[in-house]
């Protein structure tokens, strides 16, 4: 029985660590406006967390959006997304891969 329970334990330790290894990269590096898509974008931290603070309620848009680049979607946003806020996105980007 012990038996067991220590080989039942030890395969949920084993199974608990792969969520870990699939998580995506926290890097940006790469990232940009004009080649990334916004889905790209949202399933990393890092990026996610910069199109939060830069597009706030970007996310109501994802199922639309999310196989776009943020420069393609700008001629659509109705000014929402203009070159300055492209600028600023990819700044905030840069500076999250440490650039």
């Amino acid at each position: 029985m012990k038996t067991t329970l220590v080989a039942g334990l030890a395969a949920l330790a084993t199974l608990a660590a792969v969520p870990a290894f699939a998580q995506a990269p926290a890097s940006t590096a790469g990232m940009t406006v004009d080649k990334t898509t916004i889905g790209a974008m949202w399933d990393n931290p890092a990026a996610k967390a910069v199109l939060q603070k830069d597009l706030p309620g970007i996310e109501q848009f994802l199922d639309q959006i999310k196989d776009m680049t943020l420069a393609a979607v700008a001629p659509m946003s109705q000014g929402a997304i203009d070159d300055a806020k492209l600028k600023q996105v990819q700044a905030d980007l840069d500076k999250a891969a440490g650039k």
